[in-house]
């Protein structure tokens, strides 16, 4: 039946749209007229119209009541209905038989709009020429515009503040001439948008203003067209940076140490604890699982310590095997062993005066720790083969991923060894315990690697980013890193998106729904998480998500109620 196959079309009509038939039963129900009502179709499917909106328009009295009997279309027919709240409102209706391949009647479509809303759009267009002036002249990004031959042909207020020039002296003068970046002649991303069509946003440049002070702002790009879609010039928005470079520099200061990064109350109070542990003469033990910054937090105690301009001497002992490990630390001397030819100094011999950092130190074995127990207790050792006490003066800071307490009842480490090193114990946080910090990392690890590459890349994208943060970071900082370098190898425009991560982390969602069909309401489980991915990806935009979704932005908003979704901020 024909009725059956409109609801496709209904739906693609911004206006409410119903099919009755000649009952005045309700067949379809579109989009847009669950959007002006408040009802949905599926509630609504099959009652009389009238039942449903308690409207004037029942089938005894109404103008429609002549479409269905006669086919006499109905034109811009006010009245009023009342919506799923029982408020009602004022609209205006246009209604055209239906008929089947006979020609028969079957029903009518009934086309209408709020009033209300038409009234509103009026009121803006009525008054959007001199809203369009006062908003170009009082938004605080610089706007101005160029014709082809890139003659400036308009410069606001704030476009005079940040270049330090005035609209009078630029008007017709060549865009570079005013705003001299190196970029304006090689890599000008207003030329790129005129040459491909395509607008540019958020592309970070430096221009030098009217007093010779070098700004940096990002620029935003778009073709101007005229009504015959000619391109005509074209415009660029742009932001002075300075501002935001300063507070970046700020907030890199408070929620950093050394090169420490994180703004987590856990990360907060290692800083804490390195500036009062880094100036005393003692040992440190720093925990936390491999990957967390453990070396980065040795380097920063010795460089804010008395010893800083001093050796720093790292040693890995999960990296030498058990037969060397005594005379890599120790030093031997000559004839100690068949290929001992010299003397060689070991190395807290080397970091004498300095700091030596035992890397992963529960890998020691157990032969080596009463002689490591009497260097730091008494400063002296004697080397492979010698016979001459050497006496140093070495602070020791230590690290291990491990459970020392553990080993110590496994009979592995020696428990007056450990009382010995965990004199100012740092324990380091997992990054998935500091989730938070994702942001602040990626955005100093993008820093890192633009130099590094040469490349200009500026962000990841909020899906990107969104991975990251939920991902749950078994190697820690290391892989959030190497992840990142990973997305810069392949990546070539200037925001890094999903596809760029590496398959492993992308990967994680199938481990997610592992771990879903294990609650006590999978279905649940996963439709919330669906809903919440899908709000996420759309930067929590209800109409975008609905829509993806395939379901009425009320139905959304019953389900993110039905699972306790509210928004959420990850940047």
């Amino acid at each position: 039946m024909l009725l059956d196959n409109i609801e496709n079309i209904l739906d693609s009509f911004s206006d409410g749209v119903i099919a009755i038939d000649k009952n005045f039963k309700i067949v379809s129900f579109s989009k847009g007229a669950e959007r002006i009502t408040g009802f949905l179709a599926i509630d609504v499917t099959g009652k009389s119209f009238n039942e449903v909106f308690n409207s004037e328009l029942d089938a005894h009295k109404s103008p429609i009541d002549g479409v269905l009997e006669n086919g006499k279309s109905l034109t811009n027919i006010r009245t009023k209905i009342n919506n799923i709240e029982n408020k009602s409102i004022t609209i205006s209706i246009n209604a055209t038989p239906l008929k089947n391949v006979k020609g028969d009647i079957i029903g009518a479509i009934v086309n209408f709009r709020d009033i209300e809303e038409i009234y509103k759009l009026h009121a803006e267009l009525y008054t959007e020429n001199t809203r369009l002036i006062s908003i170009l002249n009082s938004i605080t990004d610089g706007v101005l515009t160029v014709d082809n031959e890139w003659r400036i042909t308009s410069f606001n207020p704030a476009a005079e503040i940040i270049t330090g020039n005035r609209v009078e002296d630029v008007l017709g003068k060549q865009c570079h001439e005013i705003m001299r970046s190196k970029t304006c002649k090689t890599d000008c991303p207003l030329r790129k948008t005129m040459a491909t069509k395509m607008p540019i946003y958020d592309y970070e440049i430096e221009i030098i203003n009217a007093q010779g002070k070098i700004v940096p702002i990002s620029v935003n790009t778009a073709l101007l067209i005229d009504e015959q879609d000619n391109i005509i010039g074209g415009v660029e928005t742009f932001r002075d940076l300075s501002i935001f470079k300063k507070l970046a520099e700020e907030l890199h200061e408070k929620y950093s140490y050394e090169k420490i990064i994180g703004k987590n109350k856990k990360m907060q109070k290692v800083y804490s604890l390195l500036e009062t542990i880094s100036p005393i003469n003692t040992t440190v033990l720093i925990t936390g699982e491999t990957g967390t910054g453990k070396e980065l937090v040795a380097r920063a105690i010795h460089h804010n310590s008395p010893r800083k301009h001093k050796p720093f001497v790292k040693i890995d002992c999960s990296a030498i095997p058990e037969t060397l490990i005594e005379s890599e630390l120790f030093g031997y001397m000559k004839g100690a062993f068949t290929d001992a030819r010299a003397d060689k100094p070991g190395k807290f011999q080397l970091a004498d005066k300095g700091t030596i950092f035992l890397d992963e130190i529960g890998n020691i074995p157990l032969s080596i720790q009463a002689k490591l127990l009497r260097v730091i207790e008494e400063q002296t050792f004697e080397p492979l083969g010698g016979i001459r006490t050497i006496k140093v003066d070495v602070r020791m800071i230590a690290a291990t991923n491990r459970d020392l307490q553990k080993s110590i009842a496994q009979g592995t480490f020696r428990q007056d060894l450990y009382y010995r090193i965990n004199v100012l114990p740092v324990p380091l946080p997992p990054l998935r315990a500091r989730s938070g910090d994702i942001p602040m990392l990626v955005n100093h690890f993008i820093t890192v690697f633009n130099e590094k590459f040469g490349k200009a890349i500026s962000q990841l994208s909020q899906d990107a980013m969104d991975i990251l943060i939920d991902y749950p970071w078994p190697g820690n900082v290391r892989q959030l890193e190497h992840a990142i370098e990973h997305a810069f190898i392949h990546c070539s425009g200037r925001t890094i998106q999903t596809r760029h991560l590496p398959e492993d982390i992308k990967q994680k969602s199938s481990a997610l729904i592992d771990e879903l069909l294990t609650k006590e309401n999978p279905i649940d489980e996963i439709e919330k998480e669906v809903i919440l991915e899908a709000l996420k990806r759309n930067h929590w935009d209800r109409e975008k998500t609905a829509k993806i979704l395939k379901i009425s932005r009320i139905t959304l908003w019953r389900k993110m109620k039905k699972y306790s979704i509210k928004q959420q901020n990850t940047r």
